[in-house]
């Protein structure tokens, strides 16, 4: 159960050899299970978490019964009530948390920080997810994307506002396509690539991308920048940058230089070097829940306070990186205003006259795309 959904499936699918179209059905599938996991154990009459191991029958009967499918053989249930399902799911519409697939943990700390605004983000957060992909412009255009794909059974549309992303509508294989293996796309949220777009990256620049993980805003970076200059990718996890150099020769980006954060001098070495510094921190991801859809059931206020912690820390000691009139993007993949404005307002005031706020935007579920948040920062002095 601590396990992501991410790393199973890669586990399981290793071990069994299935049709790349039945995985997909069968991955949307369990994640949409588990986005409304509170709902089909209401209605398997299931009380605890520690029962649904034991009962996954009866919640994948459930399951089956709410999507009007046949439904399966149900061994060594003998007590479950299985004449009383519809009744159960009628009742469960009168429980908007249930049928919303929200539990209690977040739907508080949506109307703590949200107010009026959460029940619209609750019930997009409930949604399934779009399948989004981003253009690699070092090998092509958005358009030739989308011709070379067709030819190989994948069906796209265009997205407004976003240029370079495209939405994924067929029930297809991406990453077994020849044009993933020639580096012409990655996965990538449509909400995502509008941070990319955000930080402004211009050809010849010297850019740093703080927290770049496994790269994929890096990437995005190296595009923007047609290949000419430099970004800086680093991390604190060695296994993260080693995945960003396979999928960087993939896609042609060689002007990216990964380098790891193996202490606090690495930091201090790089102060005022850059025109460019983004700082995707570390949140509580509040924002991709849907994307995500295990992580609900892990109660995220546990740990928000240490979060919003390093999320001050990060933003104090990175952002010295940046030259004097360069810009600093500081984003989250969260909607919750206590790891996004207030974050951006303390660091303000603790440099008055120092950096000053460009602009800010803030990406909510209800759009369509995930939900994400992005500040630029100019230093000034």
């Amino acid at each position: 159960m601590h396990n992501s959904l991410d790393r199973a499936y890669a586990f399981w699918f290793n071990k069994v050899k299935i049709d790349p179209v039945e995985q997909g059905f069968l991955i949307r599938q369990i994640n949409y299970m588990f986005s409304r996991l509170s709902l089909f154990a209401y209605v398997s009459n299931l009380k605890r978490p520690s029962d649904f191991e034991r009962h996954v029958g009866r919640l994948v009967f459930s399951f089956c019964a709410f999507k009007d499918w046949p439904l399966p053989e149900l061994e060594g249930e003998e007590g479950f009530d299985r004449r009383g399902l519809k009744k159960r799911l009628a009742e469960a519409n009168d429980f908007p948390l249930l049928h919303d697939g929200c539990p209690i943990w977040l739907d508080e700390l949506g109307k703590s920080e949200l107010k009026g605004k959460w029940d619209e983000q609750r019930v997009a957060l409930g949604l399934e997810s779009k399948r989004f992909i981003r253009t690699n412009t070092l090998k092509g255009t958005k358009e030739e994307l989308a011709h070379l794909l067709s030819e190989e059974g994948i069906v796209t549309k265009p997205v407004a506002g976003v240029p370079t992303a495209l939405e994924v509508t067929s029930n297809s294989a991406l990453f077994r396509t020849k044009c993933f293996k020639e580096g012409r796309f990655e996965q990538q949220d449509a909400g995502s690539q509008l941070i990319g777009a955000f930080v402004e990256a211009m050809p010849g620049m010297r850019v740093i991308d703080a927290c770049a993980g496994s790269g994929g805003k890096t990437l995005q970076l190296a595009a923007c920048m047609q290949g000419k200059g430099s970004i800086i990718a680093m991390d604190t996890q060695a296994w993260k940058l080693d995945d960003l150099k396979k999928r960087a020769k993939r896609a042609g980006a060689f002007n990216i230089e990964p380098r790891l954060i193996d202490s606090t001098k690495v930091i201090k070495r790089m102060a005022d070097s850059a025109d460019r510094v983004l700082i995707d921190a570390p949140c509580s991801g509040t924002g991709v829940v849907r994307r995500m859809p295990d992580s609900k059931w892990r109660d995220g206020r546990e740990n928000l306070n240490e979060i919003r912690t390093v999320q001050s820390d990060i933003l104090e000691r990175y952002s010295k990186m940046v030259k004097v009139g360069g810009l600093v993007i500081y984003s989250t993949c969260s909607i919750m205003p206590s790891e996004n404005e207030r974050q951006v307002e303390n660091f303000l005031n603790h440099h008055q006259g120092e950096y000053e706020l460009v602009e800010d935007k803030q990406i909510m579920p209800s759009s369509g795309f995930d939900g994400f948040y992005m500040a630029k920062l100019k230093r000034i002095k």
